[in-house]
């Protein structure tokens, strides 16, 4: 009777103490899945049973919790909970090309002609939604098309006078996509700039300008509305076309 204990004892302390191997007999872990196809799947973390955070078709982040459980909510946050309390949010909206290029590659044409000095208009209106309160940040860049002659055109000129043009970019936007009102337009993003020049000089081809703009906006839909401004002399032609060529948006959106 007393070997019969001692080796139930014996094969419980061998148990206690032993490694697991799934697909080997020779663990080198407390728990070891051998195999260069092997996988592990937790049906708790699964797009079924969280929906919220696992959509099945990106990969969700897994978090730890303080004491080694696996999970898509990291401790201390709560679905729905209010400020400083909802599921992290941190996913990228990616636009390539998101402005025209128009008949003849130069884009959304800003006028500023002759006894005009300073001229804006209007690029793209681009919509995009969030899911919940979010600060988004905005990326962007595009190709410039500049002439002292007409644009759009098949063939233009580059500038050939003793003068300084100076062209701006920036972005608008629209809460809930109803159109700018007057608040939404007393708050600029992304503002940048360039200044051009030359004398009989010069090659015809593309400048580039890019930006970046954070702000902050509440759940719905809504338009990040581009705007592109020209400035020069009183008596000077300047035609810029913006997003001719190649032009890219991302907007990262988070909490």
């Amino acid at each position: 009777m007393k070997k019969t204990i001692l080796y139930i004892l014996f094969l419980l302390s061998c148990f206690s103490y032993s490694q697991v191997g799934i697909g080997t007999s020779t663990p080198q872990k407390d728990l070891h899945v051998a195999g260069t196809t092997s996988t592990i799947r937790i049906e708790s973390l699964n797009s079924i049973n969280k929906p919220t955070l696992n959509d099945g078709v990106k990969l969700a982040p897994v978090y730890a919790k303080p004491n080694g459980d696996l999970t898509l909510d990291p401790p201390g946050f709560t679905t729905g909970g209010g400020a400083g309390t909802n599921e992290p949010l941190n996913f990228l909206i990616s636009v390539p090309n998101f402005i025209p290029n128009g008949p003849f590659g130069d884009g959304t044409v800003v006028a500023n002609p002759v006894g005009v000095t300073n001229a804006k208009q209007q690029i793209v209106s681009v919509p995009f939604n969030s899911p919940q309160n979010a600060l988004i940040e905005v990326r962007y860049a595009m190709t410039i098309d500049l002439s002292d002659q007409f644009l759009p055109a098949a063939a233009a000129s580059t500038f050939n006078d003793i003068s300084a043009r100076a062209v701006r970019c920036y972005f608008y936007i629209d809460l809930n996509s109803d159109g700018l009102d007057a608040t939404e337009l007393t708050k600029i993003y992304g503002l940048h700039g360039e200044a051009y020049t030359s004398y009989s000089q010069g090659s015809v081809g593309y400048a580039f300008i890019h930006g970046v703009g954070y702000g902050n906006i509440p759940a719905g839909n809504h338009s990040l509305v581009f705007f592109g401004e020209t400035t020069d002399g009183n008596s000077r032609d300047t035609y810029v076309g913006f997003g001719g060529s190649t032009d890219y948006l991302k907007i990262r959106i988070y909490n």
